[in-house]
Parts: structure tokens; C-alpha cells; sequence
């Protein structure tokens, strides 16, 4: 953080304490990709410290309104009996909307969260508190909170996904299932969270403490917040389908205990499958800020290579493909074989060299951490692409000849166009092929993960 922003947020909070302020243990947080996080001690004329959390929108894309908004939601949360910071202060600081909120003690990283002891004996108790917590969110008076958005989100999904002109077979085939099933609007509109999810909740051994990033909140079907929560990514490899904590059976139980009333299977489903789809093209929109050259950060570039994951997820919700091994071609790999007239050693065994020092010498500073793993595992992609990726082409070319077609461009068009039919053995066969060849060389591991 600059010089000038603390001492601007030192003076702002000089104001509304009505006395000097000091702040210390300035810390950028580590993770989030659409904004700047900060956490600070601040200590009041009075003697009383205060741990704070400062979000910052980056210089470069600032939306003063969506953070106006988070505040008043926050706000609105809170009379509703939600669990979330309370909201220090919120406006502009050198240009850049801000929110200062308390600092909530506990975790957020779900890995942490779903592996370690300390918090076993919470673990089980989190899928039906989760969904009490949803169903008070669901409370919230939709207009006590100021210019909610309101849209289709099906059609506001797939102009999103299309404005990227980016046509992918395995997209289109959750776009033709998703509206072929969409269930009937049966409930009113409320306030949707629109990112709950684990990794945006501060637990602790007692339970959930506060709920978090409030940005995407907006009027909607309340099912979409249960589904969104239910995306298999958001489990971290755990096999329980409630943000790996539990079973559904948990969540809406819990919702229905404040609610009074319990979503359908196939309405939880449905939400599911639109927030893989979802997933899959937010990861595609923050790539494009690495494609398109407005932001170089080493973690929008491989959030592109994160898009065939959810690809998967989305053949594996529908029953359409099934978890199982993908070797890594990576695995034992030591050759250090150069190409003529070249020395040793060779370029694989140079991108091993730097991969390694990415994970085992990064920097302490849990940012740099943070990116230096991200820069690894980009490492690790351009060395599988660099070893599979011209048999993977005569391969899939060879798929695509099959059913007529030239490249995926063209199968993704006949899915949209229903030249080809979504569910045809053969097409799916095509898509399946196409996005494990993507998952060997992105991310092997991923396609043996277990879904339920």
C-alpha cells in the first residue's frame, strides 16, 4: 500500500473517531483477483485498538457504485441476523472506492478448512448452518438495499460467455441443457448473495463467523445461491458436495428450518449446472483481462487454463463423462535432454529448474507466495503443452473429422445451431476427448476428483 493511501485512511479515520489515529501491521492479504485487500491495526485517541479489513477496487477498473452497494447490503445482512463484519466506513480514498470493515478472526482458506484437525469437530455441522444462513440472507427486504440488479440469468450467462467469441463445444452443450430444463419461476425474488461459497466465509471451531464479498449481490432466485455453493469446484477435492462440508441433504434441511420451505432436487440441480457453466466463463472473463492486455498478472493468465476444469465439471453434472485418472506426463520427468545445437540442459529440464524454485524458494510475504505457486503451476502448463500438444491436435483432429467438422469452433456452432444434436454419443464423445486432452495438460490431477 502507497504512503499516501495509509495516510489518507489514517486522516478519514482521525474524522470519524474525532481524535488522532495510529495504524500499524499494514498486511496485503494473499488471493482475490478483483480487488486489493488489506489488513491493519488502527488505535483510537481513547486507547482502543481496532483490527480492520481495508478493500480497495484496483486503480486500473474502480466501481465506486457496486462498493456504495456492498455497504448497504452489509448493513442490510446485519439486521437480518447474517454474520458479517461490521461496516467501519466505506467511499473513496486517492480516487479508489473503499470499504473498511472490522477484522473478523477465523479462516477462509478451504483448504485449511476441510483438512485440518482443528476444525473436524465443526466440519459436519456446516452444510445445515450454511443453509440457515441462506435462508436469513433471503430475508433481507429487497429494498432496503438501493439499485439491486435484476436480470435473466440465463440469457445474461450466455451474452457473457458469447461477447468473448470464444466458441467452446463442452459451454454449449450446458447452454442446450440448461434451457431445454430450466425449471418454472415458483419463487418470489429476494436478495441473492450471489457468491457464497467456501473460501468466502470466516470460520472458526465454533462455526461460521461472518460471511464475506457481498459485491455480486443482486435480486434473484434463491436457489442459485444453494447451487452456486454446491459447485464442484468450490469443494477443493472433497467428495461432499456442500462446499465439501457435507451432504445436500444437510443444506436444505437447514434452509427449510428458517425458510419453511425446501427447494426440489432437480430446481438444485438445475442451479448446479448454471454455476459450473457460470464458473467456467468468469474464468474465462478474468483471463481475458491477461488476453487482452490491460492487466499482465500471472493469475488472470492461468485462470484461462482453469476453464477446462469447469468443462469437465459440466460434462460430469450431467452425466456425461465420469471421474477417472489422467496421467501426468510431468510425473518422474527428468530429462534434460537438449535440442541440437543447443547445450544441456534442455528447455524442459530449464522450466523444471525454475518451477521448482517458484514453490520451494518463494518470498515469505503471503502475496508473493500466493503468486509464486500461481507461477509454478503456470510453469508446470507450458511444460505439458510443450510435450503433449501435437499428438493431443492429430488426435482431436481425427474426432472432429468424424462428425464433419473442422475444429471445435465449428462443433460448438452446430451444438448452438442444433446441426448436431447435444446429446448424440458421438458428439459427446468429441467434447469429452477434446476438454481431457485441455485437463492432461492444465490440470491432470483434477479429472480423478470424485463427484457426487
Amino acid at each position: 500500500m502507497s504512503e499516501a493511501l495509509r495516510e489518507e485512511l489514517r486522516a478519514r479515520l482521525a474524522e470519524l473517531w474525532g481524535g488522532p489515529v495510529t495504524v500499524e501491521g499494514w498486511r496485503r492479504l494473499s488471493g482475490g483477483a478483483s480487488r486489493d485487500t488489506f489488513s491493519l491495526d488502527a488505535t483510537a485517541a481513547d486507547g482502543i485498538a481496532h483490527p480492520l479489513i481495508l478493500r480497495c477496487d484496483p486503480p486500473v477498473k474502480p466501481s465506486p457504485e457496486v462498493m456504495a452497494r456492498e455497504a448497504a447490503v452489509l448493513a442490510a445482512a446485519a439486521e437480518a441476523g447474517v454474520p458479517v463484519p461490521r461496516l467501519v466506513d466505506h467511499g473513496t480514498v486517492l480516487g479508489r472506492a473503499h470499504l473498511l470493515m472490522e477484522r473478523v478472526e477465523g479462516e477462509t482458506i478451504p483448504r485449511r478448512l476441510l483438512r485440518d484437525e482443528r476444525f473436524a469437530a465443526v466440519r459436519p455441522k456446516l452444510a445445515r448452518e450454511l443453509g440457515r444462513i441462506l435462508a436469513r440472507i433471503h430475508t433481507i427486504p429487497v429494498a432496503s438495499v438501493p439499485d439491486l440488479p435484476e436480470v435473466d440469468p440465463l440469457h445474461q450467462l450466455a451474452d457473457l460467455y458469447r461477447q468473448f467469441d470464444d466458441p467452446r463445444p463442452a459451454l454449449e452443450v450446458g447452454l442446450r441443457w440448461l434451457a431445454d430444463h430450466q425449471p418454472p419461476t415458483v419463487r418470489p425474488a429476494c436478495v441473492v448473495h450471489g457468491d457464497f461459497r467456501n473460501g468466502n466465509l470466516m470460520i472458526d471451531e465454533t462455526g461460521v463467523r461472518a460471511v464475506l464479498d457481498w459485491e455480486l449481490t443482486h435480486v434473484g432466485d434463491p436457489v442459485e445461491d444453494l447451487g452456486w455453493l454446491c459447485v464442484k469446484a468450490w469443494r477443493f477435492g472433497s467428495p461432499e458436495p456442500v462446499g465439501g462440508f457435507g451432504p445436500r441433504e444437510e443444506l436444505l434441511a437447514g434452509y427449510a428450518e428458517i425458510a419453511g420451505t425446501r427447494p426440489g432436487e432437480n430446481e438444485l440441480h438445475w442451479w448446479e449446472v448454471y454455476g459450473t457453466l457460470r464458473w467456467a466463463v468468469l474464468c474465462r472473463m478474468q483471463a481475458e483481462r491477461f488476453l487482452s492486455g490491460a492487466e499482465q498478472a500471472v493469475e488472470y493468465a492461468v485462470l484461462g487454463r482453469k476453464v477446462c476444469e469447469q468443462e469437465y465439471d459440466v460434462l460430469l453434472a450431467l452425466g456425461a463423462a465420469e471421474p477417472g485418472p489422467v496421467p501426468d506426463v510431468l510425473a518422474g520427468r527428468d530429462d534434460t535432454t537438449a535440442a541440437a545445437p543447443h547445450d544441456r540442459p534442455g528447455a524442459d529440464a530449464l522450466l523444471r529448474s525454475v518451477q521448482s524454485f517458484l514453490t520451494e524458494e518463494s518470498a515469505g510475504d503471503p502475496r508473493l507466495r500466493f503468486l509464486s505457486k500461481v507461477a509454478a503451476n503456470a510453469v508446470a502448463i507450458a511444460r505439458r503443452e510443450a510435450l503433449l500438444a501435437p499428438a493431443q491436435a492429430e488426435t482431436h483432429a481425427r474426432r472432429l473429422a468424424l462428425l464433419g467438422l473442422a475444429d471445435d469452433r465449428a462443433l460448438a456452432e452446430a451444438i448452438r445451431d442444433g446441426a448436431v444434436p447435444a446429446d448424440d454419443a458421438a458428439v459427446l464423445e468429441a467434447v469429452r476427448g477434446g476438454v481431457t486432452d485441455k485437463l492432461a495438460v492444465a490440470n491432470p490431477a483434477y479429472a480423478a476428483q470424485v463427484a457426487r
